[in-house]
């Protein structure tokens, strides 16, 4: 069993005293610099780069992951001639970039509420582009001169492909176990999460101890961030989630929610489930399945599976001197699971 310590003062305040603005304003002008960064490094010769990376900066976005390898860094006290700016864009391009591809994939439109990539500029120019911001953020790491940082960052884009594949195997596949999409939510969220906290520690030679910590915390946070995601899918108003509600099931996908409903639904229930996700006409019976996850609780299961990633997460903070840029961290991760989009 997990064993959670008990939370100090600063911890406990977090919950009440820092919402995503107030996180957002201790690290706003390194966020400046990470925008900035991005912006020049998707300068290309090529007209067409420049017009699809331009439309993907503008799209928004939480910037949730190099967020936190910035607040990783200043909880760190990191101040390597700006190597978090760095980190915090290659971690925001490996992002960009396996969105662009996830969006043709899936054959998305719609993403934070615009039209995706793919939408406005076809698949081919979104594949293509993604490679690009893959190979600049190659770039990026190469310049940093660290064999660790380009072994875990190496090590974490192959894991997040492989959880790609693994998630198209499991499309249309209702038997799939609740232990095989956990592996895809570690190889396809978490990782990159785990990457993000972790290489601040990295840069600035933390104890093996500090360096498993923060590890641990992006590994714990990034599932409940992906699982919260599951449980939004389902529950979440459409305008503020910026996509269509049941768009996992109109893809056959598999996620938990679903896997736990099948576990404890009618032998009706059960029935219905299966064929939509075998056939991907889930969306014609979304009233129905919505009404079968309620009543069997899947997505409070869901949920509460979340929130106990979510005090993992904090728990592994307990090696970190307390400063504002820990207590924002864990704010975070408390935040993760209290949202609506």
């Amino acid at each position: 069993m997990y064993n959670l310590r008990r939370l100090s003062l600063i911890e406990a305040l977090a919950r009440y005293t820092m919402d995503i603005k107030a996180i957002q304003s201790l690290i706003e002008q390194d966020m400046l610099s990470v925008n900035q960064l991005i912006s020049d490094q998707m300068q290309s010769d090529v007209a067409l780069v420049n017009q699809l990376g331009l439309y993907i900066v503008n799209s928004g976005g939480k910037r949730v992951r190099p967020m936190l390898t910035l607040l990783a860094a200043k909880a760190l006290e990191v101040d390597q001639q700006n190597k978090h700016i760095t980190l915090a864009t290659i971690i925001e391009f490996i992002h960009t970039a396996t969105l662009l591809h996830d969006d043709v994939v899936d054959e998305s439109n719609l993403r934070r509420g615009e039209p995706t990539a793919n939408a406005e500029f076809g698949n081919a120019a979104s594949v293509l582009v993604g490679d690009f911001i893959y190979t600049r953020s190659f770039q990026l790491m190469v310049g940093l001169n660290n064999m660790e940082v380009m072994q875990i960052l190496a090590d974490a884009t192959n894991i997040i492909a492989e959880g790609e594949v693994l998630q198209l195997m499991n499309c249309n596949d209702p038997d799939t176990t609740e232990e095989s999409y956990m592996q895809v939510i570690y190889s396809k969220t978490a990782k990159l999460f785990e990457a993000a906290t972790l290489l601040p520690a990295v840069v600035s030679n933390q104890s093996e101890e500090t360096k498993e910590a923060l590890k641990l915390y992006g590994m714990h946070l990034g599932t409940a961030f992906q699982l919260v995601d599951d449980v939004l899918d389902y529950s979440a108003n459409a305008e503020l989630l910026g996509k269509n509600i049941g768009d996992d099931l109109a893809e056959g996908k598999p996620t938990l929610p679903l896997i736990y409903a099948m576990k404890s639904g009618s032998e009706q229930q059960v029935y219905q489930i299966r064929t939509a996700i075998e056939t991907g006409n889930g969306m014609d019976h979304l009233t129905d399945i919505l009404a079968t996850l309620e009543e069997t609780q899947s997505l409070k299961q869901t949920m509460d599976k979340a929130k106990l990633e979510s005090e993992k997460a904090i728990a592994q903070l307990a090696c970190i001197a307390d400063s504002p840029y820990k207590t924002a961290l864990i704010a975070l991760a408390k935040l993760s699971v209290d949202r609506e989009y």
